[in-house]
């Protein structure tokens, strides 16, 4: 029994990474139904980008800052914000449109280019950031039960994450903004909104929660160049089991996912991947819209 309540709690704090993951794909998506198939690079690009701000970049004699973790945040998330600004206005603005291929091509070559550059500079052999100790620290819960320092911290961090989106989505001018804009941009340009700018600053917040998640994913476990497209079929699939534009049902959505997968390590090691998938198909079939479709 102990078991498996182990293993559910390890699956809700694993959601809560996936969660993390898909914060950012939930946004892009519900404002501007832009598919970007480079989400999971992304991540891992601001991963590897916290790595080389803390440690530098081994073999070329770049060293890094040797600041902490949460410095290296503070550091790391503006230049996300900066960069999201930047390449929407300046290069996904332009693919958006009612057809959904353009958006495709553009960011699957940025995936590549990601991949490879990422190969280039820090080869293949796996990389963590360095946690300071907490990776290794562990909280009782009584009965031979212990949770995870840095787990619990992720879990929530993307519980606050999930708090903050929906009251900048639902209580602020800027989320009335992305609201009317993805209702119908045609008369939120009749208000005067700049739709290009109201995108580039929604993909702006977007690549702060994807910066946010490729530092905690860096601090949890190993990461590689190639982990990108895993880390998006994840996101993809907290998204739409929670429905589109709910960030709760994105939470939700990862927690169900994480569950998922730890209920299926715990039945055969080789199972967890694969029963999570499962779970994801079989929504799609009795819930197409979700858990908490969006409704206005």
């Amino acid at each position: 029994m102990l078991n498996w309540v182990d293993t559910l709690i390890q699956g809700i704090l694993l959601g809560g990474l996936y969660a993390l993951f898909a914060l950012g794909q939930s946004l892009i998506l519900g404002v501007m139904r832009l598919t970007n198939v480079a989400h999971g690079d992304f991540v891992i690009l601001g991963a590897f980008a916290g790595f080389a701000l803390i440690g530098g970049v081994p073999g070329t004699g770049i060293t890094g800052l040797g600041l902490n973790p949460v410095i290296t945040m503070l550091i790391l998330l503006p230049l996300a914000a900066g960069f999201g600004y930047a390449l929407q206005r300046g290069v996904l603005n332009g693919t958006l449109g009612a057809d959904p291929m353009p958006s495709l091509v553009v960011t699957f070559g940025l995936s590549i280019i990601i991949q490879n550059l990422l190969l280039e500079i820090f080869s293949a052999d796996p990389r963590s950031i360095n946690a300071l100790g907490v990776e290794t620290q562990s909280l009782p819960l009584g009965n031979d039960l212990h949770v995870g320092i840095l787990p619990l911290i992720v879990f929530l961090l993307a519980l606050a994450a999930t708090i903050f989106m929906e009251w900048l989505f639902r209580r602020t001018d800027l989320g009335r903004a992305f609201r009317a804009t993805a209702d119908d941009i045609d008369a939120a340009r009749l208000m005067g909104l700049n739709h290009r700018h109201i995108y580039a600053l929604a993909t702006a917040i977007a690549f702060v929660l994807i910066a946010f998640a490729g530092m905690l994913q860096g601090l949890r476990t190993v990461i590689q160049p190639a982990d990108g497209p895993g880390l998006l079929l994840y996101a993809f699939e907290a998204v739409i089991i929670g429905g589109l534009g709910s960030f709760w049902g994105t939470f939700a959505g990862g927690i169900l996912l994480g569950v998922s997968q730890s209920v299926g390590f715990r039945l055969d090691p080789g199972w967890g991947i694969l029963i999570g998938h499962v779970v994801f198909l079989v929504m799609l079939m009795i819930r197409p819209s979700g858990l908490f479709p969006k409704t206005r």
